[in-house]
């Protein structure tokens, strides 16, 4: 057994259809943030005793946290009012919404230029709304939304080669955005399975780990785009996790409710771990080799530890 569930937090019941999305960990202050879309809201539980904590609410159709323990910060993608939400977590009061592109959703942060990156899912009635925002996070303002090929899926950053990597659903690619000449693209990295969706970043080997809806799961080079690897999913995947330590990479199928656990030296599939009907996020702490399964229909998480 690699994932071996510790326990479990109750979270507050949904307000409206919907469940949750992405999550993002402070492991210094041990708090897991966590997109609540159908309540408008980031739920917060403590990653020591697994309690909740309570709910930062007026994030209309929140659907990304994201933490910069660097800085001291949270940041949200707030789809339904085109807005960035950016707070210190010891001070919830002082959030500060910055406009951004259409249907914000993707998060990654540069913290050396201070720079925060949104994919936009845009909308396509809106010719030209698929684009990424990219804020400055000190002065609380938009800096450039930049036009991409298609519908934007999630984003990681590579601190090393001062890039963004941005999942393109269609055409299936890879958009790599430089952070210090951030108003263009600078490249793409074609992706040969349909619907480059999870995706996550081994900054010691320069991999990139791209999850696709066409149900594979593709390794690529960060530098010369070359496909490292491939492996098959059992389904749909949405948000991937690496966990360097183990060297692990944890990937959510809503159906029929999956963990997928892969060692990544050789991309096998090493444990398959049941969730729920619709279960298609995770939160991953790195500090205590934890993983968050957030469960929309029971509206609970689910903790495992990666024993290894």
């Amino acid at each position: 057994m690699i994932l071996e569930q510790m326990g479990e937090v109750v979270l507050p019941a949904h307000d409206k259809s919907g469940g949750f999305d992405h999550a993002g960990v402070h492991g210094r202050r041990g708090r897991l943030y966590v997109a609540h879309t159908a309540n408008n809201a980031l739920d917060v539980v403590d990653c020591a005793t697994h309690a909740y904590l309570g709910s930062i609410r007026y994030l209309e159709g929140v659907a990304g946290a994201l933490v910069s323990e660097e800085h001291d910060l949270v940041f949200t993608s707030n789809r339904a009012e085109n807005t960035v939400g950016i707070f210190p977590p010891a001070h919830e009061e002082a959030l500060v919404k910055v406009k951004v592109g259409v249907r914000p959703n993707g998060l990654a942060y540069d913290a050396g230029r201070r720079l925060l990156l949104a994919a936009n899912v845009g909308d396509p009635a809106r010719p030209g709304s698929f684009s990424v925002s990219v804020v400055d996070a000190s002065a609380r303002a938009m800096i450039a939304d930049v036009p991409v090929s298609g519908r934007t899926r999630w984003t990681v950053f590579d601190a090393e080669a001062g890039s963004f990597y941005v999942n393109i659903a269609d055409p299936p690619q890879i958009a790599v955005i430089e952070a210090a000449h951030p108003g263009v693209v600078a490249r793409t990295l074609a992706v040969p399975a349909a619907g480059p969706h999870g995706l996550d970043f081994d900054a010691a080997t320069h991999r990139l780990f791209c999850a696709c809806d066409g149900r594979a799961l593709v390794v690529l080079d960060s530098r010369s785009g070359a496909v490292l690897a491939r492996a098959e999913l059992a389904g749909v995947p949405d948000v991937i996790f690496f966990n360097r330590e183990r060297q692990h990479l944890y990937v959510a199928i809503a159906d029929p409710g999956l963990i997928e656990v892969f060692e990544t030296d050789q991309m096998r599939r090493v444990e398959t771990v049941r969730t729920e009907a619709g279960a298609h996020t995770l939160g991953f702490d790195p500090s205590r080799n934890t993983v968050y399964a957030f469960l929309p229909t029971t509206h609970r998480a689910l903790i495992y530890a990666d024993r290894g």
